[in-house]
């Protein structure tokens, strides 16, 4: 009887858990996405079944090029956020002493309490032409005056870096922290220069965090809206813009739901690319 009770009391505290969950789950990401999806077959006057909209993004030059743009670049500050993370990671969990890696970790996360909007404004107030840098780089004699650092892809590259850096450390530092320090001594006693230390021990151990990291951020990037219009130019045009302008800008919702779902279906398969050439496996990148 004790035993039933137990388990009966089990199968209730699960659906009480579980029951808020899978409604928030179906009433605000699958509901609206399934609603989506059936806007973006629908005609332009709401009736009717047509690939038109789907169509429109391979057939006009300025849709799938703009995706690709952003695809490359959002590639390009993954690498980056992964090269600039790695010694990070490897500082905090082999170097730094116990005391030391809570500050570094707070100091990391401390950033990402604020709204991105305030720290893509912070990046702005810095790089503008009355900002910090510019004033000193007028100082020191570098440049007779101002010159503009933003509205350009190096600073919309720079705020990209910036506000996804998080995402890569933690699931890095999360395997790096279980690496065991006896192979990296027994290596460098051996005569293994750090690189091939790097090549041959951290990073094939670390693969997992760094594809699950590779992952989170690029998806970010790709999904990102606010750096790229706030920071980048007018030649800057990033795929989730043209999202917001089919949506918002010209109401054609049946076009910027297909849009929507061709960034999801193009980023889920050059994912699966990547999880093919690292010879990851999915279950354990996620884990």
């Amino acid at each position: 009887m004790k035993m039933k009770s137990k388990t009966q009391k089990i199968r209730w505290s699960f659906f009480i858990f579980f029951i808020p969950v899978a409604l928030w789950l179906f009433l605000l990401i699958v509901l609206p996405h399934l609603e989506l999806l059936r806007i973006s077959f629908l005609g332009s006057g709401g009736k009717g079944f047509t690939l038109d909209n789907y169509k429109a993004f391979f057939t006009e030059p300025i849709y799938w090029l703009t995706f690709v743009r952003t695809a490359l670049y959002s590639i390009f500050v993954t690498m980056i956020v992964l090269v600039v993370s790695l010694p990070v990671a490897f500082y905090i969990t082999k170097i730094s002493s116990i005391r030391a890696q809570g500050l570094l970790m707070i100091l990391i996360l401390v950033p990402f309490w604020v709204s991105e909007l305030i720290r893509v404004y912070g990046w702005m107030i810095l790089l503008r032409e009355s900002g910090v840098i510019n004033v000193f780089l007028v100082k020191i004699g570098l440049f007779k005056e101002p010159i503009e650092l933003l509205y350009n892809d190096v600073s919309m590259i720079m705020g990209l870096v910036y506000t996804s850096m998080l995402f890569m450390i933690v699931p890095i530092i999360g395997v790096m922290g279980s690496l065991d320090d006896s192979l990296i001594e027994a290596a460098h006693d051996l005569g293994a220069k750090r690189l091939a230390i790097w090549k041959e021990i951290i990073i094939p151990y670390c693969m997992p965090g760094i594809m699950s990291g590779s992952i989170i951020v690029f998806m970010l990037v790709l999904g990102s809206y606010l750096t790229p219009k706030l920071m980048g130019g007018k030649n800057s045009l990033w795929f989730t813009e043209q999202i917001y302008n089919q949506i918002i800008v010209y109401f054609n919702w049946n076009q910027g739901s297909a849009f929507g779902f061709l960034l999801l279906l193009l980023s889920s398969m050059i994912i699966w690319v990547a999880l093919k050439l690292t010879k990851q496996d999915f279950t354990k990148v996620i884990k």
